[in-house]
């Protein structure tokens, strides 16, 4: 499935500061994204044309897969799926993410309405999350008991382990190849991670419980998630040139997570069983 359950994170600071501001100096306004029929929806991917993919449950609770495109709801499900979610889209309009059939989970990528399935081999299961206007895919895959990192680019798979991590989860891949995703140490935490030209470096919310990076741009804007060490409850955040900004869904401190940002920095994430845009 699409989320990954949080553990616990140590703070591990590397320099990044903490800025909130209210909404109101951030200057966003939110729409929420509500599938018609569903029980829940969840905003995952947007490009710069604001084209908008995620999944939602229907009332079987049943998982699909969704585009939001110029207004309209589009499903998002390989033939013979039994559930999938979408959780990437480029510029081009290529979507990536994840389904199941009878064989188990597979990534997939979708170019204009035909799937290929995208699996690492050897893996037991693989998951597609993001994907740039090159084509370069990146997710994760499980091999043994073991989650992995990955890269796919021009057919070839590479493997992308964070150094001494016993999980990598590559979230999203922006026009420059630069990379970000989650990490977890050997005590179980979780940190955020930045790829860039072959350097890594981690990341954390000051004073959270873990955080959980999903997005990129082509500016080299972050966005993601994590756990307020106070309150426990998930909020939003922007990594924005090294200063980390608090992204609440209005009414609430505790029920955020943002997942996508686009070149012109339109957020999309959930909160409370529902998707939003945020611009």
């Amino acid at each position: 499935m699409l989320f990954r359950l949080i553990r616990h994170s140590k703070l591990l600071t590397i320099g990044f500061t903490l800025t909130t501001l209210p909404m109101s100096a951030l200057a966003l306004s939110f729409t929420t994204i509500q599938v018609p029929g569903a029980i829940q929806t969840n905003a995952i991917g947007v490009n710069a044309s604001l084209d908008i993919v995620g999944n939602y449950y229907d009332s079987a609770s049943v998982l699909h897969g969704f585009l939001l495109h110029d207004g309209k709801y589009f499903n998002v499900d390989p033939p013979s799926s039994t559930f999938t979610s979408a959780l990437g889209i480029s510029t081009q309009g290529d979507i990536v993410g994840v389904y199941s059939d009878s064989s188990g989970n597979h990534g997939f990528l979708a170019h204009q309405g035909v799937f290929a399935a995208i699996d690492v081999p050897s893996s037991r299961a693989t998951q597609a999350n993001g994907i740039n206007s090159n084509g370069d895919i990146v997710g994760f895959y499980l091999q043994g008991t073991s989650y992995h990192g990955f890269l796919l680019h021009k057919g070839v798979f590479s493997t992308i382990d964070f150094p001494g991590a016993t999980v990598t989860e590559p979230g999203g891949i922006n026009s420059n190849g630069d990379i970000v995703g989650t990490w977890v140490d050997a005590s179980g935490f979780e940190h955020g991670f930045l790829l860039h030209a072959g350097i890594w470096t981690s990341f954390d919310v000051p004073n959270a419980s873990a955080t959980v990076a999903w997005g990129i741009n082509a500016g080299g804007d972050i966005v993601g998630y994590y756990v307020d060490g106070l309150s426990a409850g998930a909020r939003g955040f922007l990594l924005q040139h090294g200063t980390f900004t608090i992204i609440d869904f209005p009414g609430t401190t505790s029920d955020t997570a943002v997942l996508g940002v686009n070149s012109g920095g339109a957020v999309v994430g959930n909160s409370g069983g529902s998707g939003f845009v945020a611009h």
